[in-house]
């Protein structure tokens, strides 16, 4: 199948397609019903409450969803019935601005769906501060705009109920295909004519989807207990290849040599790029278990990565041959590792190869699935803690609050036309807690919004059908909230036309909407900017000792299951995956703090040459990590290794003094001597134990390194 027909099919699968479907069905039937009765009006009402609570709609547990619209709807309420009436007084609009973007702003401390409650809070303030009412119509005009988004809240639970697997499968068969871009960075690494210092950049941009989208996945499937510990063949799977997906990502992960040295060493043998075939090949299979996964459909397994491997053996043992001075040990490696890879993703395949119910859809092991979830503690104290200057999440809800009323005085000084709550609703779309994020979206408004104003205007005056007009209103809705997480600039492309549309059909004329909108976005895109930059600012150099201190402990923890391994002790496998977990997101959150420290100005990247030097290093460290211990929880019994149990303290060692460098509390780690095993007892060591003491050794180098390269960050 063509791959580009393939993508556009995986889209119309994905999760992204499914939310803007349903968001845009929620949305328009209130008004279409109603406009069937004459009550137009009524229904745009009830549209409008449906809109601003859909921003609440994230992918999640139904728990959640229903929890979080049933607090979006009581704050729906409030503020619309307080603008409502201080709406009547300009100054008594503008304190209610200003504090309002306060508090909702602050929600951000409580974690992304509650900052959605926010956003959603705030958008009913936006849309009615201009909303002529006389006081007597308030109460019951905001009943309305509740009723809309209470019967909102019920269609998308009733939508998530019917099918209660779907969002899981979706979310999964993402992350599925992002394993299969990672593969393929890796594969770069053995072609000599890539640059490693730009696959690393990849790899570690590449790193982050695959945590965000790993995440989604434990949360719709793990702090679900309906999909964890239902009997049905159809949850049990979903659990069964994430888990399998996670070991995977895990084996591509650990599979990590000195690729200057072996490319030195084998660049005119030819194997490399053998290699590098045969892992596009493997990551080619992996995209088709995500098609698989998302379309929920059947597909012949073909390949036989034993043949493959096979004659990349026979190549391997031919250059054993021909050049017997040197050890070809590190070749032999990497192809255990293929048949380790493909082997995985035969097992994963199998999961999904027929309609008929696969032998053995058991969890196994002794994993506790909800312990890998992080729970939100919504607290009280949680949100006055955040009080201080200290706090990026105070100094945002400071800076939203202060440009929210700059925006306000602007837009009714300024502004044209009867919709300056556009230069308002600008601003909280693009204003972020950091300059970096807050920048993108910045100009991919500008962009969009511009763009999208052009198509507008020339579907309006070259389609004066108003029945193709609508039907162009209906793709462009459902495009804006399909897009709206997957790519913004695209999603606001096109909302704007959406919105040009719909004021057409509404009979407000088509050049001045335009016109106003996209002065009105100039207008809020550039205080936001402004105000971004010189407002309570926050610079990445200024939060980055925390992740890396996040990091560092991470690894610590990661080490100390290793020690227990060694020490002879049985490490149970919910402690090790979890270990590892926590390494992947923290690792994860660094790559994304150093790639929004690029994308600030020069004057305030500082270091920024040794935060990826830090950043290579720990993927380096955790990759070490990973195959040691792959490999040691792979062993029945755990024989104490003294020698070996001696560099790991060592390392820990190393790491806990960087800890302490970021201001991190020491790592208490009581692991004695190996239970009956003497410091100068001498045995002979086996190759495996020769080669677990050479990756232990490198380990250490590697701490090292991450110690300097800390002192260097911290000068």
């Amino acid at each position: 199948m063509n791959i580009n027909t393939r993508e556009i099919k995986s889209f119309f699968y994905s999760q992204y397609f499914s939310d803007g479907l349903r968001m845009s069905i929620g949305i328009l039937i209130p008004s279409m019903v109603l406009m069937q009765f004459n009550q137009f009006e009524l229904g745009l009402t009830l549209s409008l409450g449906s809109l601003c609570i859909c921003v609440i709609d994230n992918p999640g547990p139904a728990t959640h969803k229903r929890n979080s619209m049933a607090v979006g709807n009581l704050c729906l309420f409030l503020v619309a019935v307080i603008t409502g009436f201080a709406r009547l007084n300009i100054y008594t609009l503008g304190l209610e601005i200003t504090l309002f973007s306060f508090l909702f702003s602050m929600f951000t401390v409580y974690g992304n769906r509650a900052a959605s409650v926010g956003t959603s809070s705030l958008l009913i303030m936006i849309f009615m501060m201009d909303k002529a009412l006389p006081p007597s119509g308030v109460v019951a005009y905001s009943a309305t705009i509740l009723a809309g988004g209470i019967w909102y809240m019920l269609f998308s639970l009733i939508f998530f109920s019917i099918r209660p697997y779907r969002a899981a499968q979706q979310t999964l068969g993402e992350s599925v295909s992002d394993i299969a871009k990672f593969l393929r960075i890796k594969a770069d690494f053995y072609i000599p004519e890539k640059d490693i210092d730009e696959s690393y950049r990849k790899l570690v941009s590449q790193q982050i989807y695959v945590s965000q989208h790993q995440d989604a996945v434990r949360e719709l499937l793990f702090k679900s207990r309906l999909l964890v510990k239902e009997s049905t063949a159809g949850s049990r799977i979903l659990v069964l290849t994430f888990v399998d997906l996670v070991d995977m990502y895990e084996q591509i992960l650990a599979t990590h040599y000195d690729y200057g040295y072996i490319r030195e060493k084998y660049k005119d043998t030819g194997i490399l790029h053998e290699v590098a075939r045969i892992l596009h090949h493997m990551a080619d299979e992996v995209d088709d278990i995500a098609y698989i996964v998302l379309s929920n459909t059947r597909k012949r397994h073909i390949t036989d990565f034993n043949a493959e491997l096979e004659k990349l053996k026979s190549k391997i043992d031919a250059i054993d041959k021909n050049d017997q001075e040197t050890s070809n040990l590190v070749l032999k490696k990497i192809l255990v590792n293929l048949r380790t890879l493909g082997e995985s993703i035969n097992n994963i395949y199998n999961y999904h190869k027929s309609k008929t119910t696969p032998k053995s859809t058991e969890l196994r092991g002794d994993v506790e699935y909800t312990q890998f979830v992080t729970h939100q503690d919504y607290a009280p104290h949680i949100f006055f803690d955040n009080f201080s200057w200290g706090s990026g999440a105070f100094k945002h809800a400071l800076r939203v609050s202060l440009v929210c009323l700059i925006g306000f005085v602007t837009a009714k000084t300024v502004s044209l036309g009867h919709h300056s709550y556009w230069v308002l609703l600008t601003i909280i779309v693009i204003l972020k807690p950091g300059f970096s994020l807050s920048k993108q979206r910045n100009y991919h408004r500008l962009i969009g919004t511009i763009c999208g104003g052009v198509i507008g205007i020339l579907i309006l005056n070259f389609i004066p059908d108003t029945t193709a007009q609508f039907v162009f209103l209906i793709i462009f809705m459902l495009g804006s909230y399909s897009f709206s997480r997957l790519n913004y600039v695209v999603s606001v492309i096109f909302t704007t036309p959406y919105v040009l549309i719909l004021f057409k059909l509404l009979g407000v004329g088509l050049l001045n909407v335009a016109q106003e909108r996209i002065i009105d976005t100039l207008i809020g895109s550039s205080i936001a900017f402004v105000a971004s930059y010189v407002i309570f600012p926050t610079w990445e150099f200024e939060l980055i000792q925390e992740t890396l201190r996040d990091v560092i402990i991470a690894n610590i923890n990661y080490l100390i299951t290793i020690a227990e391994s060694l020490s002879g002790r049985i490490t149970g496998t919910t402690m090790y995956k979890l270990a590892r977990k926590d390494v992947y997101v923290k690792s994860a959150n660094l790559s994304a703090a150093f790639e929004r420290m690029t994308s600030e100005p020069k004057s305030k990247q500082r270091k920024v040459k040794d935060v990826h030097k830090f950043v290579v290093l720990n993927h380096i460290l955790s990759s070490y990590i990973a195959n040691i211990a792959s490999g040691l929880m792979k062993r029945d019994i755990q024989q104490p290794h003294s020698e070996a149990l001696k560099l790991v303290k060592k390392s820990i060692t190393v790491l806990n003094e960087s800890n302490k460098k970021l201001h991190g509390e020491n790592i208490e780690f009581n692991i004695g001597k190996a239970p009956g095993v003497s410091d100068n007892e001498k045995t002979e060591l086996s190759i495996e134990d020769t080669l677990l003491k050479e990756q232990l050794g490198f380990i250490n180098k590697i701490s090292y390194d991450i110690a300097k390269i800390t002192d260097n960050i911290l000068e």
